[in-house]
C-alpha cells in the first residue's frame, strides 16, 4: 500500500476466512467431478523451460502442470 501513490494501480490488502461449510461443499464438488481445474497443458519436468516460455508468451488458458 505504500507504493499506491507511485503506481497507477490501487493497491490494497485482502483477508479471507475459510468456513468449514464452504470447504465441505468444495470437497463434495471435487469428489463428484463438478469442480475441476482448468488445465491447459502438462509438460514433463525436463521441459520446464519450455513451459515457462509458453506461459510468458501468453498462450496459457488455464493452469500448466509439470509431471515427474
Amino acid at each position: 500500500m505504500l507504493l499506491s501513490p507511485f503506481v497507477p494501480q490501487r493497491l490494497g490488502t485482502l483477508i479471507s476466512t475459510d468456513r468449514p461449510d464452504d470447504l465441505e461443499l468444495l470437497r463434495t464438488m471435487i469428489d463428484d467431478g463438478r469442480a475441476t481445474p482448468a488445465l491447459d497443458r502438462t509438460f514433463p519436468l525436463v521441459q520446464a523451460a519450455e513451459a515457462i516460455r509458453y506461459l510468458r508468451e501468453g498462450h496459457v488458458r488455464g493452469k500448466i502442470a509439470l509431471t515427474l
